[in-house]
């Protein structure tokens, strides 16, 4: 069975919140969803069989991840990494039989730190590209695409013909590399104004930088600019359709048999529904997969 591949426009409640300003430029949110629980399956021995003997001997497997981006990962009023994919990681671990510690860490250092093995494996909205699959592998979780937002009431913006605007975004991600910038090059070889980049380390800042009127649009993934809009209570709206549907994947050593043991650990989780109930209390219904995908190929799974 193929999975489905429709691109999220997710609108995530996270209580009744009156939003504005002030809660658009912030790192933290005071709770999970309303009605939120843990979910943390039990291990099973079929999955905890291919863990890495390293790394079930030391019992913890080691997440790194960069908030803000929420809904994926962002921080509550005390301080805790929360979000749906801080949900689905320690899910993963619990199935392996072990425990989750996710670390916070700069968004770009985060697949170096895989590669250089002080972390097992990252969960921080990667998007799953050909290029990253070059160097690492991706166990998917999630499929969605790149959006755009503006001020609300401007005059309308194509992200199609966005030359001489400025254009806010977090730094890395694919909203700056594989969209934004490509599309200044564009405009620079047809002799127009380049788009003026303004790239920050977080999506909450890049949110910020539109909401102020620093930057004319926003470009992020789209669960990102669905919750951005929401949270700036009526000043932003989204513009344009959104576009580029790929699949999110938590980032793993390339060949290696962590890969296989995530991937063992989602089809498990899907299979028993904790996969859907994890993202359903973040009112992600869209863009789900009914198997396990690495490098958006289904896992062999024995």
């Amino acid at each position: 069975m193929l999975p489905v591949r429709r691109a999220v426009a997710a609108v995530i409640t996270a209580g009744a919140l009156t939003l504005g300003l002030s809660s658009c430029v912030t790192n933290e949110e005071t709770s999970t969803p309303q009605g939120w629980q843990p979910i943390l399956p039990e291990k099973d021995p079929a999955v905890a069989a291919l863990v890495p003997p390293e790394l079930a001997q030391r019992g913890t497997l080691l997440s790194a991840t960069n908030p803000p981006f929420a809904p994926f990962e962002f921080k509550d009023s005390e301080g805790n990494l929360i979000g749906f994919e801080m949900d689905l990681a320690r899910a993963v671990g619990s199935v392996m039989g072990l425990k989750t510690e996710i670390r916070q860490q700069d968004f770009a250092m985060i697949l170096p730190a895989i590669n250089g093995g002080t972390i097992d494996f990252g969960a921080s909205g990667f998007t799953d590209t050909p290029e990253r699959q070059e160097n690492f592998d991706f166990v998917d979780f999630l499929y969605a695409g790149i959006q755009w937002a503006q001020q609300e009431g401007a005059a309308p913006i194509d992200p199609d013909h966005a030359c001489g605007l400025t254009v806010a975004v977090q730094r890395a991600t694919v909203g700056e590399t594989d969209d934004v910038r490509p599309k200044s090059e564009e405009c620079v070889a047809r002799g127009e104004e380049p788009i003026e980049v303004l790239s920050y380390e977080t999506a909450d800042q890049a949110a910020t930088a539109l909401v102020v009127g620093r930057a004319d649009a926003f470009s992020a993934d789209s669960p990102v600019i669905a919750w951005a809009v929401e949270r700036a209570g009526g000043k932003i709206t989204t513009t344009g359709e959104i576009f580029a549907a790929a699949p999110y994947g938590f980032a793993t050593p390339k060949g290696s048999q962590l890969t296989d043991a995530v991937a063992a650990a989602m089809q498990v989780l899907i299979e028993s529904g904790d996969y859907q109930r994890i993202l359903a209390q973040w009112n992600i219904e869209d863009g789900l997969l009914d198997q396990a995908l690495i490098n958006e190929e289904p896992a062999e799974l024995s």
